[in-house]
């Protein structure tokens, strides 16, 4: 049967073949090499057979089935006989040559055949190919084609055929006329070629070792006559490449004097193709192997051609390389390799061409020619050693050449020197500092081209130039002496600045190594060699350029570790202090990138090391040497202001270091004359070059800056700025405002006992001696800002100094006056609308500083300086997202202000601004500087008064801005007003008892900005407030740090008044009012109440808001003599009921509500009912004041639900008359009702009425949630919801469903039961609650988290719901039922001894005429699984009882009952009793069954679970009966695996898990628990593969069982399940042994497979077809 039964499979797998899908075609072609792999020569024959008897079969058909043969015999060669081997021979060679059209696919397969077959039985392929490769007869082309591929694949064994073939074919060459065939016979000569070469080289394992190249020199030299003499010149450029890449390797084997006679035509002939061809990698390639062989024979006619060859070759090397061209650049390879053979044989011609090349300007001509001198440099070292110098003074052009490509060209060729020694010659320092050269490129030059130019290619010039310096340096000993210390001269030019760092890099390599060497020998010797740097200069510049340490790519680090290599050089004594300050100096930078330096603090660290160093010297001499570098090197910065300004100090801290005061005073002479003062950086440099000189040296530097101003060389410079009309008062400005600043940092900085008596009669004489000027003989001062700015900030400099002197408190200040004066007319000349400079933040400083010295300033003085200081910032307009605005105050929001707090805390805000939300911008520093400036201005003039009246002028100053209308302003002022009084309190000394007469005045005048609308505003007033009544007790004599614990509770109060809660901020408003009722002097009482009714008034509503809190809170702790008042109050309050909407007024209105109601009940509420629906927000509060009183709100409450039930909550009405159902319309009193339950169940105060009514509101308001589900209001109310949604008048919706759940939300809410509403919220409870399609789920939550949260309430809320289990309304008993069977997920109801009424009344309603009645009874008996699984057991035969006859509801085949009735038999099996379970197992099993391929997701899914539960309960106890169960659903479980929908897939792995155990197998329990946990991804191949294999080992005879029932879903409506279905037959044949094939119907199953290869969805026919290869088992 073996035969024909593979016969068969592989014929319908071969009718198959014809499939439309690649995939189906794909698999087909796969079964078919399964086939053959088991039976290799059966499927070949079926294959061979098929093909010879479907002659009409198209070929794209045939090719596969080819193909399927060759991989079969490629895999099975060693297993095929000679007859089979035969056929398939005659097969292929008739498939191969059954057309004579060239059929490229086709006869390719069939000739892969062939040559798959020929690496075995080569001497039968080749009998079979001879046969159609006869004398005469032009052959087929792959007949050809076959042959040259033979040659290939079975050198040894075709080689001894290659004579015979060679000269049959050679007479076919002058038969073949078409150039297709011509091409193929070229190609064959090539094969035979090469293949003869590797033989040739492999003798000694050939077997034939005879073989000699004279066996195929005559007819190779024949077949090369024709190829090169006619076919060359063929038009046909694919003839013309085949024929040049054939007479390459032919050239091998042509006679040596063939070939020497053949040379002057063949060279010319194949360099002719480099014009006819763009893609010329196989010419070159060609005649790489023409000239290799013409080399190798000794050729002398090689020399004649070299001129062309080198023109043409030289003409490729210049083509531009794509580098997405693998063509193109393979042509430069071989090119470059034909041009190393003639480097070999013909050195000198060679050069005579290439060097004059490079003189060109053409970029591809010098590039190409730098290409392969790179090359040959590389490749013939030895023939070039002695043209070094030629080559090397060739290269002087080149190197001027702009061009990036041409750089990156030369520095290439410069490496190759390097390594070669081209170096070391003369002439190669100029290599040298080419390469420093494009080291010192910009890194963006490497993103500038020239236009019509590419960029080149891979790295840039400058990165290969770096990586090129480095390798060379490090790697290449013998550049040791040619690069060190050559290298060091390129240090300090100012056009190499680029390249420090490589080149510091370098240099430290090279002297690391000399150091080596010679460890006490100087690394520089100068003895000779002007050329290099003297160490002052290599100090300064690498000192200066480590400044900047993170530009070119981390020259600080670089430099410095060259200059503690250097430092035996540098000076002698340095060496090991240097080797412990630079290593700190490196570390600092390691542990800070480019972001995070500070450049000041840095720059400061390496002042440190110069003066450190300078210490370690001592010696003047070197010193001033030193000094003179540097002024030397100054210029060389004016492109780098920021490094020219670090030489700058570097400079005065040289100079501060030298004893010789004539050099200094000439170096500061030569520093004022030569300076660029149009240079902001350089002015600012010089003027710290100054102060830094002025520490040692204060005389000569004050005596050397009035010189420069007496002297003719000030004047001529003033003399030539006028000569430029335009810019001479600028020019001039900037030379005095650098003397200016020059003065303030010689303050600054010099030693404070002696700037104090030099700061009136030198420093500020001379400063304001340059800041004016006389125009017949008047005083005329300079309008420049610029000016101003210097004036200013050197006069706060001076300040500042005389102010930390140790004789600050003596110094009596004569021009005080003046100085201020002049300071404020500074500050009031500033826009008061903008802020741009830092003028008046520098004036303020002065002033502040002066403000302290003596004398003092009379009051007006200090007055005019507070009111000016705060007009010129308080009303500056903040930036845009500047400052904060309205918004609350965020965890990640800069805080709106501060510019108030300290130094440090400022710095830190600042730091969080630039990582939180945005960067700060300047603008935002420096009015931050400012504001802190203002600040410490105001406290240092309150602290000359620290007296209550001195408080007072601070507030009344600041008050017009604390009540400004703009926010911001406000912000400003409350912040500043903090600040002075947490000074007023931090300094205060009370000598004796005295009243703070003020007090309620400044605390009306704060607190009611604890509600002000600017978060910021609010914090700072309560800060006001809490020092404010600190300084009460410090005035009633309490010492400084005394706690007060009332006032400590505004603290806390403090932080909440962030939250933008109105309710909170005026809760937190009331607990200030009781603070400051409590600690409030009462003499001070009636100021405060004054002060805030004023405030009532306030354009800031919440600041209203909160005085009225605040007084209300008054009155009430301390107003009891005010008692009278109240009822005027109140009549007041009720009369702006109408006008406003002010709380405090409704409130008023709300009482009035609360004393009529409490007399007339019962007519308020009708009354109130009677309004029209929706309730206005009127009428809604006044509902709510009802609810002050508890007996009251219960009251109100009782008659509320005793209306709302009474009547009907809904009539029925038809909106048309053919509507199919009546619309329900709900009653207007009921609604009414409901709403005003809401109403007043929304004030706080009605808790206890609620909690004491609360099972019959819940109840009341459940049930008529029930029945308004879907009730619509009454079509006046519509139009009038309508109208009010439009114009948004309503307070809420009046929808009478959602009405009642608000109800019942309020309910809970106000009854105790938070986190029912909490719970049911989350779980989206309440939105189900409304809708008809979510209404039983929204039960069910509200049931959940009523018996966890509320379970003392259950059993009278359980009561009044009982009681609608009979009601008239299908709705309520619906939703009572729901209730009711969601209570038993839960233990309480057992706890509370409710159980058994639960049961019995839930079992009493199982003939309830309503199907969802009946179904919602079967869940809650199933809940007790959950609540009380305890329980279950003593209940078990009721509960199966039921939940059997639930199966039995209802005939159709997806009754909601039933489905129900599953899903809780599958929560109750494992928990009753075992006895109780095997009664009904079985029929469970057989009852369900039908519901697995159900066209329901839910009844599949639940059914299959139920199964899994039914196994579980079994474990360890199945009975043979229920096993049978088992094994019939295990195929139904392993195919819906593959179900659609994903939780019937992960029901089956459930209940495959639970399956396992009862077959008995752990191996395939094992495998059924490792791939089938829930969450992990699921092979399905892999999973069913180590199925069936356990399947099949443990259970060999269920397969005839499994594979027919896998047939019964070959026909599923779900193609994932068909497909899944022949994949698991599949696998159960795999691994089933084949003595069990009688199980199987292989008709019937080859059928339906042959049935589901023609099935629409692709994936079914691929997995058919696999299956079909894997039936060869039962062959």
């Amino acid at each position: 049967m073996s035969e024909p039964y593979v016969k068969k499979l592989s014929t319908i797998l071969l009718d198959s073949v014809t499939d439309k899908d690649p995939l189906v075609q794909e698999q087909v072609c796969s079964a078919l090499c399964a086939l053959g792999e088991s039976q290799p020569e059966e499927t070949l024959s079926a294959c061979e057979e098929h093909l010879r008897q479907h002659e009409k079969l198209a070929h794209p058909y045939r090719t596969m089935v080819l193909r399927a043969m060759e991989t079969i015999v490629s895999n099975h060669i060693s297993e095929l006989g000679k007859d089979v081997t035969r056929a398939i021979i005659l097969l292929a060679s008739s498939e191969m040559t059954k057309v004579k059209d060239l059929v490229s696919d086709w006869q390719q397969a069939a000739s892969s055949v062939l040559v798959a077959v020929g690496k075995r039985f080569v001497g039968m392929v080749m009998e079979e190919m001879l046969g159609k490769f006869q004398p005469g007869v032009l052959p087929h082309c792959f007949v050809v084609q076959t042959l040259a591929n033979l040659s290939v694949f079975n050198v040894f064994g075709m080689v001894p055929f290659l004579t015979s073939v060679l000269s049959t074919m050679l007479p076919m060459l002058g038969m073949a006329k078409h150039d297709s065939m011509r091409v193929v016979f070229c190609c064959a000569l090539q094969r035979f070629s090469e293949s003869t070469l590797e033989y040739l080289a492999n003798l000694d394992q050939a077997p034939d070792p005879t073989v000699r190249k004279d066996t195929f020199a005559s007819d190779i030299s024949s077949a090369y006559d024709t190829l090169f003499h006619h076919w060359l010149q063929s038009r046909e450029a694919k003839l013309r490449l085949a024929v040049v890449e054939a007479l390459g390797p032919m050239s091998h084997l042509l006679p040596s004097e063939k070939l020497e006679e053949q040379l002057p035509k063949l060279l010319p002939g194949v360099l002719a193709l480099y014009k006819k061809h763009a893609e010329t990698s196989h010419v070159s390639k060609s005649l790489g192997q023409i000239l290799e062989a013409a080399v190798s024979v000794g050729s002398r006619t090689l020399e004649v051609q070299l001129d062309s060859l080198l023109a043409a070759l030289h003409a490729q090397i210049c083509v531009p390389v794509e580098t997405s061209s693998p063509l193109v650049t393979s042509n430069q390879k071989e090119v470059l390799r034909c041009f190393t053979v003639l480097a070999c044989c013909s050195p000198e011609r060679l050069l005579a061409f290439l060097l004059p090349k490079l003189d060109t300007s053409n970029e591809r001509t010098r590039v190409g020619t730098l290409q392969v001198l790179r090359h040959i440099i590389n490749s013939a070292a030895a023939q070039m050693e002695a043209k070094k110098p030629f080559i090397l003074s060739s290269m002087r052009l080149p190197l001027l050449d702009p061009n990036s490509k041409v750089k990156r060209a030369v520095v290439q060729v410069i490496s190759a020197m390097a390594h070669h020694g081209y170096l070391e010659q003369p002439g190669g320092e100029a290599m040298l500092e080419y390469i420093v050269q494009q080291c010192a490129l910009p890194p963006e030059a490497q993103h500038q081209k020239p236009s019509g130019e590419e960029e080149p290619p891979a790295d840039s010039v400058r990165d290969i130039s770096v990586s090129t310096l480095y390798l060379v340096s490090t790697t290449v000993d013998r550049m040791s002496d040619v690069l060190w210390p050559h290298l060091l001269q390129f240090l300090t030019p100012v056009r190499f600045t680029g390249a420090l760092t490589p080149l510091c890099r370098s240099l430290v390599h090279l002297a690391q190594k000399r150091q080596e060497a010679a460890a006490e020998a100087p690394l520089i010797q100068y003895d000779g060699n002007v050329t290099l740097p003297s160490p002052y200069a290599i100090a300064t510049r690498l000192l200066t350029v480590s400044s900047s340490p993170y530009l070119g790519g981390g020259r600080g680090a670089a430099s410095l570790c060259l200059l503690n290599v250097l430092h035996r050089d540098i000076h002698p004594s340095l060496g090991q202090r240097w080797a412990t300050t630079i290593a700190l100096l490196l570390e600092h930078l390691e542990e800070h990138t480019a972001k995070t330096l500070s450049q000041k603090e840095w720059e400061e660290k390496l002042l440190v090391f110069l003066r450190d160093s300078l210490a370690v010297v001592s010696d003047n001499t070197w010193i001033c040497q030193l000094s003179l570098e540097m002024c030397k090197q100054l210029p060389c910065y004016n492109g780098t202001p920021q490094e020219k300004n670090f030489l700058y100090k570097c400079v005065g801290t040289t100079l501060g270091a030298a004893s010789s005061k004539d050099v200094v005073r000439k170096l500061l002479q030569e520093l004022l004359e030569t300076a660029r003062y149009q240079e902001e950086a350089e002015r600012e440099g010089l003027a710290c070059c100054f102060g830094i000189c002025a520490i040692s040296h204060l005389d000569d530097t004050l005596a050397q800056l009035e010189d420069f101003v007496r002297s003719d060389v000030f004047r001529k410079s003033i003399g030539i700025f006028n000569l430029f009309k335009d810019r001479s008062d600028n020019d001039v400005d900037r030379v005095k405002g650098t003397l200016i600043l020059c003065y303030g940092h010689v303050a600054a900085q010099a030693p404070r006992e002696l700037v104090l008596a030099r700061a009136e009669s030198d420093i500020l004489r001379n400063m304001f001696q340059c800041f004016s000027t006389k125009v017949l003989g008047i005083k005329v001062e300079t309008k420049d800002p610029g000016l101003q700015l210097c004036l200013v900030q050197s006069v706060c400099m001076v300040c500042q100094a005389i102010c930390s002197s140790a004789q600050a408190g003596s110094f009596h200040f004569t021009r005080k006056a003046e100085l201020v004066a002049q300071m404020m007319d500074f500050i009031k000349a500033e826009p008061p609308d903008s802020l741009r400079t830092p003028i008046r933040k520098k004036a303020m400083l002065a002033c502040t500083h002066l403000v302290s010295l003596e004398p003092e300033l009379e009051e007006q003085v200090q007055s005019d300086i507070i009111h000016s200081c705060l007009h010129s910032i308080m009303a500056v307009p903040p930036e845009p997202e500047g400052e904060g605005g309205p918004q609350e105050v965020s965890p990640r929001a800069p805080h709106p202000r501060p510019c108030l707090w300290g130094a440090e805390k400022r710095l830190r805000w600042a730091v969080w601004s630039l990582v939180g939300r945005r960067p700060l911008p300047s603008l935002q520093f420096l009015y931050l500087d400012t504001m802190h400036a203002l600040e410490d201005l105001l406290r240092s003039i309150l602290r000359r008064n620290m007296t209550p009246q001195g408080l007072q002028l601070m507030v009344e100053h600041l008050s017009p801005w604390i009540k400004s209308p703009r926010g911001y302003e406000r912000v400003r002022a409350l912040g500043l007003s903090a600040c002075l009084l947490q000074f007023f309190l931090e300094h205060l000394h009370v000598s004796a008892l005295v009243p703070f007469h003020n007090l309620g005045l400044l605390v009306g005048l704060f607190s009611p900005r604890c509600a002000d609308l600017w978060p910021a505003t609010r914090q700072e007033a309560v800060s006001c407030v809490y020092s404010l009544l600190y300084l009460q007790l410090g005035y009633e004599g309490f010492s400084r740090d005394y706690r007060d614990d009332v006032a400590e509770r505004l603290l806390p109060l403090k932080d909440g008044l962030v939250h933008p809660d109105p309710a909170i901020l005026f809760h937190a408003c009331h607990s200030i009012a009781q603070i400051i009722a409590k600690r409030l002097p009462p003499d001070q009482l009636i100021n405060l109440l004054l002060t805030l009714f004023e405030s009532l008034g306030d354009p800031d509503k919440n600041c209203s808001r909160a005085a009225t809190v605040m007084i209300n809170c008054l009155l009430k702790e301390r107003g009891s003599m005010l008692l009278e008042k109240v009822p005027e109050i109140m009549s007041v309050l009720r009369s702006r009921l109408q006008e406003t909407r002010e709380e405090h007024v409704l409130q008023s209105a709300q009482h009035s509500v609360y004393v009529l109601a409490s007399q007339h009940c019962v007519a308020v509420v009708t009354s109130l009912l009677g309004s029209p629906l929706p309730f206005d927000s009127h009428t809604c509060s006044l509902w709510r004041a009802l609810a002050v009183e508890p007996g009251l709100s219960a009251q109100v409450l009782g008659l509320l639900l005793e209306k709302m039930s009474r009547d009907v909550p809904f009539k029925e009405s038809r909106a048309f008359l053919l509507s199919s159902a009546p619309d329900r319309v709900a009653t207007l009193l009921p609604l009414a009702a409901t709403c005003a339950l809401h109403e007043v169940m929304s004030a706080p105060a009605s808790g206890p009425a609620v909690t004491e009514l609360y099972p019959q509101l819940f109840a009341g308001l459940l049930l008529r949630v029930s029945c308004t589900v879907g009730v619509q209001l009454p079509r006046n109310l519509q139009a009038k919801e309508r109208r009010a949604s439009s114009s948004a008048l309503a307070s809420r919706t009046l929808d009478p469903c959602s009405t009642a759940v608000d109800a019942l939300r309020a309910v809970l809410l106000r009854g105790g039961s938070e986190d029912v509403v909490q719970r049911v919220e989350l779980e989206g409870g309440w939105e189900l609650l409304s809708t008809s399609a979510g209404h039983e789920d929204g039960v069910a939550r509200l049931a959940s988290a009523m018996a966890k949260f509320a379970g003392p309430r259950l059993p009278l809320v359980m009561k009044a719901l009982l009681g609608a289990q009979s009601s008239v309304y299908e709705a309520q008993r619906v939703t009572s039922t729901a209730f009711l069977a969601e209570l038993l997920t839960s233990n309480v109801v057992n706890d509370l001894m409710l159980l058994e009424s639960l049961l019995d009344n839930l079992a009493a309603r199982q003939k309830d005429p309503c199907a969802s009645v009946r179904r919602l009874v079967l869940r809650g008996l199933a809940n007790l699984a959950s609540g009380s699984p305890d329980k279950v057991r003593a209940h078990g035969p009721q509960l199966l009882t039921a939940m059997i006859s639930g199966l039995d509801d209802g005939d159709g085949p997806h009754s909601l009952v039933a489905l129900e009735a599953m899903a809780g038999l599958a929560k109750l099996l494992g928990l009753v009793e075992p006895e109780d379970l095997r009664a009904v197992l079985l029929h469970t099993a057989i009852r369900i069954r039908p519901f697995f391929d159900s066209e329901k997701m839910e009844f599949r899914s639940v059914s299959i679970r139920l199964f899994g539960h039914l196994n579980k309960a079994c474990h360890g106890a199945c009975e043979d009966v229920f096993l049978e169960q088992v094994v019939g659903g295990l195929v139904p479980l392993l195919l819906h695996l593959r179900d659609p929908q994903a939780s019937v897939a992960a029901a089956c792995r459930f209940a495959l898990r639970m399956c396992g155990p009862n077959l008995e197998c752990e191996e395939l329990a094992d495998v059924f628990q490792k791939h089938l946990q829930d969450g992990r991804g699921l092979h399905f191949g892999e999973f069913l593969n180590a199925a069936c294999k356990h399947l099949m080992c443990y259970f060999p005879d269920l397969l005839g069982r499994l594979v027919s029932t896998s047939l019964f879903y070959f026909k599923s409506s779900w193609e994932d399940v068909r497909a899944a279905a022949p994949m698991l037959t599949g696998f159960l044949v795999l691994h089933v042994e084949p003595q069990q094939q009688s199980q199987v119907d292989l008709e019937q199953l080859t059928a339906a497979l042959q049935l589901l290869l023609k099935d629409p969805a692709p994936k079914v026919r691929v997995k058919a077809a696999e299956t079909l290869g894997r039936l060869v088992k039962f062959a």
